[in-house]
Formats: structure tokens, sequence, C-alpha cells
């Protein structure tokens, strides 16, 4: 078997239907998720070299932070940069082994994700209700070892599944996944043999990861709230509100698409709408994460402006130490 090839059926590689009723509308759409990856991507660079390097960061909060944004930056490379290409280019195809790759990343980026999105609710939850308790509950080895975990959860449960849709017949060479990547329902679909078992798999692992990282995160966030209204200030209750709220946001769009789109017992046979809601998952959440959970953050903006004053100290001096070794050099 040739590397890259489907076993099964000989498939070679798949074409990425993209957005097909706004072909018009290409140059702006490019433009658009364009600008929205650069700022992804530099939003969520910034938490990760900021919480790396700013040791008044170095607390549990800002380390789920950080891996919340790795695993955002991994997330927008596996899918824009392919759709990105497919803009550009009149042919949208993807070879067999970069789309179960891709499919593979995906998910197991967002079980990762969704893990630890439940993970730090339970971290505001410990520092807000039980915080004499927190230092000594959420000590730094406990931290490593769940941030592991939540990887972990989503590296291996996606494996199983991925290699049976590897390892599926599909009906015919270049046939067309009606998405602008390659998602679980629209694969399926293109399948020549009986997909119902799979599709029950995926299922069952996506209601046990999304629906119970969601109890867990709604329940957290219910106490928060409860804790919050006995706080006597008006004003702390408006603040503390005010970031819990936001931060609800952003879960309710991450958790509301992806229960619309994966739990659900036939995933297959819903594809035609998928790609719209796939749009919050994939660049809505990506973008508003660093901005809703860090960069309204005072503490992170002190840190920002410290790391931009010595950054630009450190090129301001490397200019000046050029100017006087060429002036030297003149002489």
């Amino acid at each position: 078997m040739a590397l890259g090839e489907n076993q099964s059926s000989g498939v070679t590689e798949f074409i990425l239907a993209g957005f097909p009723n706004l072909n018009s509308t290409k140059a702006e759409l490019f433009s658009v998720f364009l600008l929205v990856c650069l700022l992804t991507l530099t939003g969520n660079m910034l938490i990760v070299g900021v919480v790396g390097a700013d040791t008044r960061l170095q607390t549990p909060m800002y380390f789920f932070l950080g891996n919340l944004s790795c695993l955002e930056i991994l997330l927008t490379s596996v899918i824009i940069p392919k759709m990105l290409s497919n803009f550009l280019s009149k042919q949208h195809t993807i070879s067999f082994a970069a789309c179960i790759t891709q499919s593979y990343f995906y998910f197991f980026l967002g079980a990762s994700e969704f893990l630890l999105l439940a993970v730090m609710s339970v971290d505001r939850y410990l520092a807000i209700c039980h915080p004499l308790h927190y230092p000594l509950l959420m000590k730094g080895t406990v931290c490593s070892r769940v941030v592991l975990a939540c990887w972990m959860g989503g590296l291996f449960p996606v494996l199983g599944p991925t290699v049976a849709v590897a390892l599926l017949s599909f009906c015919e060479q270049d046939a067309v996944v009606q998405h602008f990547f390659c998602d679980s329902g629209p694969l399926l679909r293109l399948a020549c043999t009986d997909t119902k078992k799979l599709e029950e798999t995926d299922f069952v692992l996506a209601s046990l990861v999304i629906v119970s990282s969601l109890m867990i995160t709604a329940v957290s966030y219910g106490h928060i709230v409860l804790a919050v209204l006995r706080i006597p200030s008006v004003s702390g209750r408006q603040k503390a509100f005010s970031t819990c709220t936001s931060h609800l946001i952003v879960v309710t769009l991450f958790y509301g698409s992806a229960i619309f789109l994966y739990v659900r017992p036939s995933q297959s046979g819903f594809v035609d709408t998928n790609w719209a809601v796939t749009v919050v998952t994939t660049f809505v959440t990506p973008l508003l994460n660093p901005f809703i959970y860090a960069l309204r953050n005072e503490r992170v903006k002190e840190a920002l402006k410290d790391m931009f004053r010595k950054v630009g100290a450190g090129f301001l001096a490397d200019l000046l130490l050029a100017k006087s070794f060429n002036r030297k050099t003149v002489k």
C-alpha cells in the first residue's frame, strides 16, 4: 500500500468543498479569516510568552491559561492554514493521510480543551470559595498532573475512532468532503460501508467528554455566582459578575456549538449546516479566549507592559551598539 492511501478503497485524496454558497466573496472571506488567524495566533502567543516569562504569573490560574492558549494555537494551526490555501488555489484537494491527521488533531485538541475548561472552572471555584485550602489543593505538582491528564484525555480516546475511519472503504476517488476541513460527519457520509456503530461510538465519546466537562463547569460557576452574591460591596459584586459573565459567554458559545455538532447519534446527516456552526469553535472562541481570560486581566496587562518595555529597551540598546560599532569601523 502506498503511503497516504486507504487500504480498503485505494483513495489517495479528497476534495474540500469549503464554503460552496459563498464563492462570490472568496477574497473578502480570505481577508477576514487571515486577519482572525493572525489575531488569534498573536493573542495566544503573547499569553504563552508572558506567562512563561513573568514570575508574577507563576500561579495555577495562569498556568492553565497558558495551556489553553497552547491548545488554541495548535487548533488554529491545524484547521486555518489549509483552509486559507484553498481560497487561493483552484484545486481544493487534501491527501488521505493529511485528512485523517487533520481530523485526529482537531478532535484531540478539542477534547483536551473541554477537559481543561472544566479544570479551570474548578480552579476558580476553589480559589473563590475555599481560599484557605487553595494553596494546598492546587500545588505545582498537582497542577502539572492535572494538565497532563487533560492532554492525555484528548490524545488517547480519539485515536481508536480515527483509526476506524482510516480503515473505512470510501466510494470514490476525489470524493467531496462537504466542509472546509476533514470533520468526522462529512467523512462518514462518504463511506461505502455502514458507519452506524462508528457514529454511535463517536456519540458516546463526545457525550462523555463534552457533557461531563459541561456539568463540572456549570456546577463550579454556580457555586462561584452564589459566593459572589454574598460579597457585601456593590462594586465588588459588579466587578466579579463582569468577569464571570464574560467567561460564561465564551463557555456557552464553545459548549453550545460543540453539543449541536457532536452530541447526537448521527453526524453524517447534518453536514449541510455543520460548517456555519464550526466557525464558532474554530474562529470565534480561539479569538475571544485571550481577551476574555487574560488580556482584560490587570496583572496580565502589567506583565505585558513590562515585557514590551524590556524588549524595547533591549532593541534600543542593540541599535545603539550597532551604531557605535559602525562609527568605530568607519574611523
